[in-house]
């Protein structure tokens, strides 16, 4: 079928903190790629986003912080559009769900589907906190995983172990509010039957839309096979829309419901405010000839093949998602992206450490997009692609075409004369680049259709290594002039091929090549630039990152890896109960350090010379590993058992044992007494 307009959301990204390099890598840097694209063409397009504000998360940071839902909304909302911004990502509307619009159009769609009969009332036992007096959200509970044992289980997730829970599952639950253990109570909510739709919805994605991604097929068809249930779409809490109709106090519309009607109600925002420019929001939402595209992560998918699209059914009079371009997840460094450890690469920090340098991590992204499967991103990997594609091969391509020109024919774009057949070859690699990147932009397959627009740039590198025109230049001029036209040829086209690539270097190169006005229907052709104009002045396209640049955010991560292994270390259990007689058999004293060296062939070993005020004793220790350089204990006091019988290790006969307590990094810390005593002296 034919399409007069695509109408292209985004997942809304949760307003409780920052947004990261996996939010981008997801969804944001290829919906956006995608409308580039579509706005290059001529077609027309509308790109909606805006922030998810409300549900439980939220109202955990309020009372962390002892702030309002509102402020911690307001905050990030606005953090989060000025990272968007910052990276280009072109949204025509990025609003939020706690706007007027959408309070009033997410209740008014409660409302139809209410009586419509969509819904099924039922009562069930949820957790209820008696001292705060509330109903308890899923993630207000912790206690014991039932399957890892870690304590803090959230009542939805195990943090450590990442399995899906329900509060019941919970070993000793409690309240996050109060600490207090919750009681079951019963409570009435909304259900919208899932399984009601399990039909046409069966129909709708296994047969009629094969040609998703895999990952999104695959996910839909396990939900379907394993059948749907009933899901709620109001919860007890006092943060939210409230749900509109008669004894419904303290209720709200459950997040999941809320955030996607987000979509609807952003368009009509822009649409009441802007009719003129983009007619009526029923148009993009309720006109069959209006195709309406999904970007989003693969927690998501669920989401927004299943549940939404049934809730746009129930209706009856919205459109379905032709595609759900579904990505699966960044990892960082080797490590999954966690939040709250903060193990990320946060958009406004990065905005701040590498200023001018969007494109580069758009570039990284893409070309790491995982578009099938997880991938992963490294600050090595992301140093060398810029370096040696951005740097080495398009941006060297672009200045040497310009700079050349500049020193030959005074930044005037020279005439073509006759062509070789080398000439020939050329030009007739790149002339189907158009064709090429279509079939992989049209299937959402950006990555390769990136390494396309770089293989074009790879194209004009050689050309130009090849003929050398800074040497023909010293004898032949009319060749010269003839090679940096087809250069600046290449150039203009790479300046149409990556626009929904990387927006910031594109719009650069356009000014250097005075290129006013291009459009997709250009891409492949070799007379965007006619001989005689004058080209703008010559500047770096990309320049070099340094080691001492990445090195910089290596040690960030680090420190964070050191800050989150001392918050999240616990004390080994306690050993059976002795008695203070048992104590009292280890004779414990201070000595002094007098000589420290490694064991021969022990890599754990070190042998320590003791001034014991008795005569001295030697011993032998297995803390080698936390102590590299054993001469700069010599001096130190330390505490150790004297009335261990002698026993010999590698050799070397031990006579006692230093005392060590294990830290949160894992490393053995000698133990020391407060102040210098007498060495001999006991501890007791």
């Amino acid at each position: 079928m034919s399409f007069k307009r695509t109408l292209v959301t985004s997942a809304l990204p949760y307003a409780n903190g920052p947004v990261h390099i996996g939010h981008l890598a997801g969804v944001y840097v290829p919906a956006d790629i995608y409308v580039r694209y579509l706005r290059l063409k001529g077609e027309e397009v509308l790109f909606v986003g805006g922030s998810d504000e409300h549900g439980v998360p939220i109202t955990i940071r309020a009372k962390k912080e002892g702030i309002t839902s509102q402020d911690v909304v307001d905050r990030y909302h606005s953090l989060i559009k000025k990272s968007f911004e910052g990276f280009g990502i072109s949204f025509d509307v990025y609003s939020r769900t706690t706007s007027k619009t959408h309070h009033q159009l997410a209740s008014d769609f409660f409302r139809k589907l209410y009586e419509k009969g969509e819904f099924i009332e039922k009562t069930s036992e949820q957790y209820y906190d008696e001292e705060a007096r509330q109903f308890l959200a899923d993630r207000y509970i912790t206690g014991e995983c039932p399957h890892c044992h870690a304590d803090g289980a959230y009542g939805d997730q195990c943090e450590k172990c990442g399995t899906s829970l329900s509060p019941l599952d919970l070993i000793n639950p409690k309240s996050a509010i109060s600490g207090s253990k919750p009681v079951l109570r019963e409570t009435k909510h909304w259900y919208l039957p899932l399984d009601k739709h399990e039909g046409w919805l069966r129909e709708w994605i296994l047969e009629n839309h094969k040609e998703w991604r895999s990952n999104v097929y695959g996910q839909c068809k396990s939900w379907l096979d394993l059948g749907l249930q009933p899901r709620a779409v109001s919860r007890d809490l006092d943060w939210g829309i409230p749900v509109p109709v008669e004894g419904a106090e303290g209720k709200v519309l459950y997040v999941w419901f809320d955030a996607p009607i987000g979509y609807i109600s952003n368009t009509k925002e822009l649409c009441d405010a802007q009719p003129e420019k983009f007619g009526n929001w029923e148009t993009w939402w309720k006109d069959d000839e209006t195709r309406l595209i999904h970007f989003i992560g693969k927690d998501n998918i669920v989401f927004h093949c299943i549940v939404f699209p049934s809730m746009l059914k129930a209706d009856g009079s919205y459109i379905l998602p032709d595609n759900v371009p579904s990505n699966e997840f960044l990892n960082l460094e080797g490590d999954k992206i966690s939040t709250s450890r903060n193990w990320a690469v946060w958009l406004n920090e990065y905005l701040v450490d590498f200023p001018e340098k969007q494109d580069t991590l758009r570039y990284v992204l893409t070309a790491n997009a995982p578009e099938t499967k997880d991938n992963d991103f490294t600050w090595r990997d992301f140093q060398a692609r810029n370096n040696s594609e951005l740097v080495a091969i398009y941006g060297n391509f672009i200045n040497r075409a310009l700079v050349l020109t500049q020193k030959y024919f005074e930044g005037v774009v020279p005439e073509l004369g006759e062509l070789t057949d080398y000439d020939k070859e050329t030009l007739a690699e790149f002339a189907d680049v158009k064709t090429r990147l279509e079939q992989l932009l049209d299937n959402f397959k950006f990555r390769d259709a990136q390494k396309e627009a770089m293989n074009l740039a790879r194209i004009g590198n050689k050309y130009l290594a090849d003929t050398e025109p800074w040497k023909l230049a010293k004898t032949d001029m009319a060749r010269t002039a003839t090679i940096l036209h087809i250069g600046l040829q290449i150039a203009a086209n790479l300046a149409i091929a990556f626009e929904p690539f990387l927006p910031f270097s594109s719009q650069k190169l356009r000014t250097m090549l005075n290129l006013k006005s291009f459009n997709w229907a250009n891409l492949g052709q070799i007379d965007l630039l006619t001989a005689g104009e004058k080209l703008g002045t010559p500047e770096l396209l990309f320049e070099k990152i340094e080691d001492a640049i990445i090195e910089a955010q290596l040690q960030k991560l680090a420190d964070t890896k050191k800050a989150n292994e001392v918050a999240e270390y616990k004390p080994a259990a306690i050993k059976e109960n002795t008695t203070i007689d048992e104590f009292d058999k280890n004779d414990i004293r201070v000595g002094t350090v007098l000589e420290c060296s490694r064991v021969p062939k022990a890599d754990k070993l070190l042998q320590f010379k003791i001034d014991d005020g008795m005569g001295g004793r030697t011993i032998v220790s297995g803390i080698a590993q936390s102590y590299p350089e054993p001469e700069k204990l010599v001096g130190m006091q330390v505490c150790f058992i004297a009335n261990f019988p002698p026993r010999k290790l590698k050799g070397v006969e031990s006579q006692g044992m230093i005392l060590s307590a294990v830290d949160a990094d894992g490393k053995l810390v000698l133990i020391q007494p407060s102040r210098t005593v007498k060495n001999g002296s006991q501890v007791g």
